[in-house]
């Protein structure tokens, strides 16, 4: 059996993001499980606003298909979302939306969200820690026929959740990163 392989992707460009934070303390959790882990930013896959004119016009993106192939390559997929009004901001919405765009031949439009199993997690300075974008992300995901594990993690008061080596500080908090991470490596091995 190969090593297992985990894409970890932040949904934040933003310099000093408490998501992005958390996806690198994420990775680290799945290196720790003795996974093989990448972190992306998605700041390296830039895409239009998802037009379907455009896509009837110029076809899928380049960087849509090189993501969808970065997907494909791991064996499962944690996604990190800020919450921008009580959902996921546009960058994770239109990420996806173009990636469930990109068919290679004999397989069918989606396919990669069906194959591979998805964790998601969310940080926030708030004392909801993202749960409303997190409803919606698991939401969309299951629209793409993905299956989202159970266990999510919902990281309030981000601003203070961290120790002086970038750690969660907090019991509860740790335990739901490992529960999460646990449960990813579970359901991938199993799909493999």
């Amino acid at each position: 059996m190969s090593a297992l392989k985990i894409l970890v992707i932040p949904g934040s460009l933003r310099t000093g993001s408490h998501n992005a934070k958390l996806a690198s303390v994420a990775a680290y959790e799945f290196a720790q499980a003795s996974v093989d882990v990448t972190r992306i930013s998605l700041g390296d896959f830039p895409l239009p606003i998802y037009d379907g004119d455009l896509q009837t016009k110029s076809g899928v993106p380049k960087n849509a298909v090189n993501l969808k192939r970065m997907i494909g390559a791991h064996h499962g997929v944690l996604i990190v979302t800020p919450e921008y009004n009580s959902s996921v901001p546009p960058l994770v919405k239109n990420t996806i939306d173009w990636v469930t765009r990109v068919q290679d031949t004999h397989e069918t439009r989606g396919q990669i969200f069906r194959e591979k199993p998805f964790a998601i997690a969310a940080a926030s300075e708030g004392r909801l820690g993202g749960t409303r974008a997190l409803a919606a992300l698991r939401l969309i995901l299951t629209a793409c026929h993905a299956t989202v594990v159970a266990n999510q993690l919902a990281l309030s008061f981000a601003d203070q959740a961290y120790d002086d080596t970038d750690r969660l500080k907090h019991p509860a908090d740790a335990e739901a990163l490992k529960a999460m991470v646990s449960q990813l490596i579970d359901v991938a091995q199993h799909m493999m």
